[in-house]
């Protein structure tokens, strides 16, 4: 079953988020079942969610199928300027709290490498 839990964690995208614009972000912790199951963060963010709640729904259905659970560790937003090739992590969710935005933004780097990349605690 860890093996299993481990293959499907592995197929969740760290970041999954809209190409351009200004939208609403949650930190997820997506982790296998039992007692030292392996976890990974992974972030969510789309303009179609006019609030935090609804970023954190559809992954949850879609894990639950491959023996996988989440939480969430906290919210922002998201300014996506691919012309521009930058991305800035900010604010936080009334629901969820703030998001560890250092957290957040490691993981964006990665995903885009060629990208300034910048965070604040400050705005909503």
């Amino acid at each position: 079953v860890a093996a299993m839990a481990g293959e499907a964690l592995s197929r969740v995208p760290d970041v999954q988020i809209d190409g351009d614009g200004v939208f609403k972000y949650v930190l997820v912790r997506v982790r296998g079942a039992g007692a030292g199951a392996l976890a990974k963060d992974v972030v969510r963010g789309h303009g179609w969610a006019e609030y935090h709640g609804p970023l954190l729904g559809c992954p949850r259905e879609e894990l639950a199928r491959h023996g996988l659970s989440c939480e969430c560790l906290g919210g922002g937003r998201l300014s996506h300027r691919p012309e521009e090739r930058k991305i800035h992590v900010y604010g936080y969710s009334v629901g969820f709290g703030r998001a560890d935005h250092a957290v957040t933004t490691e993981k964006l780097k990665a995903e885009y490498p060629n990208y300034k990349i910048t965070w604040a605690d400050e705005g909503y």
